[in-house]
C-alpha cells in the first residue's frame, strides 16, 4: 500500500507500519507512506501517477525507468522509495511546460529519434543530465551518457543526433 498527498500538512494513517518520506517531484512537494521494499519507479507511477517512468527489465538493463535525482541519472527500477526521502525527482513529465515542449523533446521529434517510443522517457532523462552537466557534449559523449540506456526498435544514430539537436538549441 502506498499513500501520497500533496505537502499540505496532512496526516495519513495505515494499518502496516510504513515509512514516511518527503520529496519533491517535479517542482512538487509530496509526502508518501510507503512499504520499506517499494522500489522508486513503483512510487512514481503507481503512488505518484506519473506513467513516463517506464518499467522495462526491473533489473538495470534496459533504462527505460531513468530519473533524475537531485539532477543525477537514476534508474529508478533499482533504488528504493525510501531513498527518496528529502530529494528532488524528475521525471519526463516536468521537461515540458504547458505551452511548449522542451528542447529534448523536439530534438527527438525533429531528428527522428523514436519510433515505439517505450525507451523515449529514459533516453530524454538521461540526455538532460548530460546537457546539464555539459551543454555542449560531442557525439561521443552522448553516445557515452547514453550507453546505459537501450533501445530495441531504432538504431542509435538519430537518438545522438536529437540530443546533440537540443544542445545546439539549448545554447541558443
Amino acid at each position: 500500500m502506498t499513500i501520497v498527498y500533496d505537502d499540505l500538512g496532512d496526516e495519513a494513517t495505515a494499518d502496516v507500519p510504513m515509512n514516511r518520506i518527503k520529496f519533491t517531484i517535479n517542482g512538487a512537494k509530496k509526502i508518501a507512506e510507503v512499504e520499506p521494499r517499494l522500489l522508486l519507479s513503483h512510487l512514481i507511477r503507481r503512488g505518484v501517477g506519473l506513467t513516463g517512468t517506464h518499467m522495462g527489465c526491473d533489473t538495470t538493463n534496459c533504462g527505460a525507468c531513468t530519473v533524475l535525482v537531485d539532477g543525477k541519472a537514476v534508474k529508478s527500477c533499482t533504488m528504493l522509495a525510501v531513498q527518496a526521502d528529502g530529494h528532488e525527482i524528475e521525471t519526463v513529465e516536468g521537461l515540458a511546460t504547458a505551452s511548449e515542449l522542451h528542447p529534448l523533446q523536439e530534438g527527438f521529434k525533429e531528428e527522428h529519434g523514436l519510433q515505439c517510443g517505450f525507451c523515449t522517457p529514459g533516453m530524454m532523462m538521461a540526455a538532460k543530465a548530460l546537457l546539464d552537466a555539459n551543454p555542449d557534449p560531442t557525439e561521443e559523449e552522448v553516445r557515452w551518457a547514453l550507453s546505459a540506456n537501450l533501445c530495441r526498435s531504432t538504431g542509435y544514430q538519430n537518438i545522438v543526433k536529437s540530443v546533440l539537436w537540443a544542445a545546439e538549441k539549448l545554447r541558443g
